[in-house]
């Protein structure tokens, strides 16, 4: 989950909103491309998992800072699977502020969690930080179940290196608890309750990232389109589709100029590790929460997921 380049407060706070490393978690090695790995775990499981992982790098703090949640749903929809078949996956992903200390201390919380991360025998995503800049970013994951987590700073103020903290935990993509109803029924219900501003909103997007990405969209395949899920935070509209297979300069570019269309438009960035040894990109509307995945696959193709909160008409402007 690489940060290319340094963010203003308010893009490293929107962009490390729970919402998603979806396709970051593809299966470990020897698992291949089309069988994602398999979790057994359900969302409360996912989620207290997360906790502790945050936890771990924070009770040992000092000065020990003040946990600040970032988002407003930590369970999001995976991005569809490389082979193009049906995924109804989730994903746990927690964020949260590292607040009640000194700006200038930002560093120094990273770097604390790096080392309470390390002692348990976590391990890097690539190599440890650049300890060198001003404002290091900590990749990691978890052995043998497979949760990654970052800690990264932020600046606050440029003029004196103020910085903020943030640490943030994903896990793999489980399955949904059964509840008697295949999936298809599943979704079909939930498909009448998708509020119509949201699907045209989520289409919307897509459609801009697919000018962006100037690449053949691939055939439809089940599982793909729009979709809804719900969780305890409300229902979300989730589109998914794959482009045809890109050569690596092709994809490269492609995911160079959808980057250069996101910032354009206002969207906040970040990165994460796919397989195919270009990283994916998640970004994060903050005018309407939505958020979009866009993951170059290890089959050539690139895979885009938008996610749309649902706002009912009652909470409107609240």
């Amino acid at each position: 989950m690489k940060l290319r380049n340094l963010m203003s407060i308010g893009a490293l706070l929107a962009a490390l909103v729970a919402a998603t490393a979806c396709g970051a978690h593809g299966g470990g090695k020897g698992d291949g491309a089309a069988t994602p790995k398999q979790v057994a775990m359900n969302e409360q499981q996912a989620t207290k998992r997360a906790e502790e992982i945050i936890h771990q790098a924070v009770d040992g703090m000092t000065p020990r800072p003040k946990l600040e949640r970032i988002g407003p749903t930590p369970v999001g929809a995976c991005i569809a699977r490389d082979d193009g078949g049906p995924d109804d996956r989730l994903q746990v992903s927690l964020a949260y502020k590292l607040t009640g200390v000194p700006g200038s201390k930002a560093k120094s919380l990273v770097r604390q969690a790096r080392d309470a991360w390390v002692k348990l025998g976590y391990k890097f995503q690539s190599s440890d930080a650049d300890w060198s800049k001003p404002f290091p970013h900590v990749d990691m994951r978890t052995e043998p179940d497979d949760f990654w987590m970052d800690a990264i700073t932020g600046v606050v103020d440029r003029a004196t290196g103020e910085g903020l903290a943030s640490i943030g935990v994903t896990s793999p993509c489980f399955r949904r608890s059964a509840s008697g109803q295949s999936t298809a029924e599943s979704a079909a219900l939930l498909r009448t309750q998708v509020d119509e501003h949201a699907e045209h909103q989520a289409l919307h997007h897509s459609s801009r990232i697919y000018d962006a990405l100037r690449a053949p969209h691939a055939q439809a395949h089940e599982g793909k389109g729009i979709n809804a899920y719900r969780d305890s935070e409300g229902t979300h509209v989730h589109h998914t589709w794959s482009t045809q297979p890109l050569t690596e300069e092709e994809t490269v570019q492609a995911m160079a100029r959808v980057q250069a269309y996101f910032q354009s438009a206002g969207w906040t960035v970040r990165h994460a590790p796919t397989e195919s040894g270009v990283p994916a990109i998640i970004a994060r509307n903050v005018k309407d929460d939505s958020v979009a995945q866009v993951a170059p696959s290890t089959t050539g193709a690139v895979r885009v997921a938008v996610t749309m909160p649902v706002v009912s008409v009652g909470s409107a402007g609240v």
